[in-house]
């Protein structure tokens, strides 16, 4: 019988055994691996995406058969470590992904070696250390301490050891940690009565993030700022810890079991009471959406929060589809180069950013629609540095092409990458670097 490739249906993601017997079985997971990696050579389509589809390629090309057989099994881990769970493959690419009969996840596939390999051998200390950003951020932001590790991020003598000792790459523009943390200092809301929509409630929940909370508490207090003008009423969530995504990317899912475990009573309880949440950074935002449920498909607060939560700016059109978003922008932002990340593409729910800056009056938005290759901690580490500067290439490109005034993307961390490959490239001219929320604000001139 021949096979039949793509599906008409659209995509399904099946639950994340994590849980189950087999998941850690490394047997077991050699064999799926050796199968998804035979379909993925004799497809080839992913092969511009990342560098772990030219590595898997590569291995299978310069082997003895230049079949999968001819690859050794340890090799396979190589490919394992390029790969750094963009999903890209499975949203835009593939078409074996399920319900078609092969069944192909390539993401969490990988995600699942992660896991075995944190499992069997743990991580190291740099790994453990980046990934744990909500430690890191209250340490980091202590009074006198912030200063002071915000002055060696910017010495090159002490870059220098960091990248030595550390393996933390010493040509790569690091996030200042700010002064003050969002969620001490976040603005009060004020007492406007709640108008819900038929699309979107009429008050939220913010889930602050750890990157808002400690790196750029200036989006947070934008995104409050656009909240109170269009008068919705607002909370702070009363606890929060990491969503779990750099755990996640790590392949150690007990510690994302326990984030979720400090994260999702809260939320539950704000969206039983009605509250759309809404987390400024698309990272955090998927967490919840996505990978959480899939680990845990039958947990129901879980699913609660699943559907209470939005992105700020799918929350925005929402609003505006109910007549109920104050378009009187006042200010114009002129040419906007608008990056849209891979964790905001995953969420399936459009360009509902670009939507919002394009209501702007002289304002003209040019979207750049690709992976610009940094994905959380991946790009900081040394061994992939260089690697993360090479998949961003043509976005630092196309970014620059426009001539823009402004350079946005809903990742904080893709927006300073991004213009970090421009400088390099010269190609930032006057570009500014401005998160689409800033934007926003700014174009409300409040």
């Amino acid at each position: 019988m021949t096979q039949r490739e793509g599906s008409l249906e659209a995509p399904t993601r099946h639950p994340l055994d994590w849980q189950g017997a087999s998941f850690y079985d490394e047997g077991a997971l050699y064999k799926e691996l050796e199968r998804v990696y035979e379909i993925c050579h004799g497809c080839r389509r992913c092969v511009n995406l990342c560098t772990a589809f030219p590595t898997l390629f590569d291995l299978i090309d310069e082997g003895k058969t230049m079949e999968i057989d001819g690859v050794e099994k340890r090799d396979f881990w190589k490919v394992v470590d390029q790969c750094y769970l963009c999903d890209m493959c499975y949203m835009t690419k593939c078409p074996y992904v399920p319900p078609h009969p092969w069944n192909v996840d390539f993401p969490h596939l990988m995600l699942r070696a992660k896991a075995v390999k944190f499992k069997n051998a743990g991580a190291s200390f740099r790994d453990r250390l980046l990934s744990s950003t909500d430690a890191l951020g209250k340490l980091a932001t202590i009074p006198v301490v912030v200063q002071t590790v915000n002055a060696l991020n910017r010495n090159g003598a002490a870059r220098g050891l960091m990248d030595k000792a550390l393996g933390v790459a010493q040509e790569r523009e690091l996030p200042p940690y700010a002064a003050r943390r969002f969620r001490r200092h976040a603005a009060r809301s004020k007492d406007f009565p709640v108008k819900d929509g038929k699309n979107a409630p009429g008050k939220v929940a913010i889930f602050a993030t750890c990157y808002v909370n400690y790196n750029e508490p200036g989006i947070g207090d934008d995104l409050l700022a656009i909240l109170e003008h269009n008068q919705v009423p607002y909370v702070i969530a009363e606890k929060e810890a990491c969503c779990g995504m750099p755990k996640l990317e790590l392949g150690d899912l007990e510690t994302v079991a326990r984030h979720k475990e400090a994260n999702i009573p809260v939320l539950a309880k704000l969206a039983r009471e009605g509250y759309a949440i809404l987390t400024p950074v698309p990272s955090c935002t998927l967490m919840f959406k996505q990978e959480l449920p899939l680990m845990f498909p039958d947990d129901p607060e879980v699913k609660a929060v699943e559907g209470a939560m939005f992105d700020p700016f799918e929350y925005l059109v929402m609003r505006k589809r109910d007549g109920l978003l104050k378009t009187d922008f006042g200010e114009r932002l002129g040419k906007v180069s608008y990056h849209i990340p891979c964790h905001s593409r995953v969420q399936n729910m459009g360009q509902k950013t670009r939507e919002v800056l394009e209501l702007v009056p002289g304002t003209e938005v040019t979207t750049v629609e690709r992976c610009a290759g940094h994905d959380g901690t991946w790009g900081v580490k040394r061994e992939y540095y260089a690697n993360s500067m090479k998949i961003g290439r043509p976005v630092f490109r196309q970014m620059a092409d426009a001539q823009p005034d402004y350079v946005s993307s809903d990742c904080p961390i893709a927006g300073r990458h991004i213009m970090q490959g421009m400088r390099e490239g010269d190609g930032a001219g006057k570009a500014q670097k401005a998160h689409p929320l800033t934007l926003i604000r700014k174009a409300y001139g409040i």
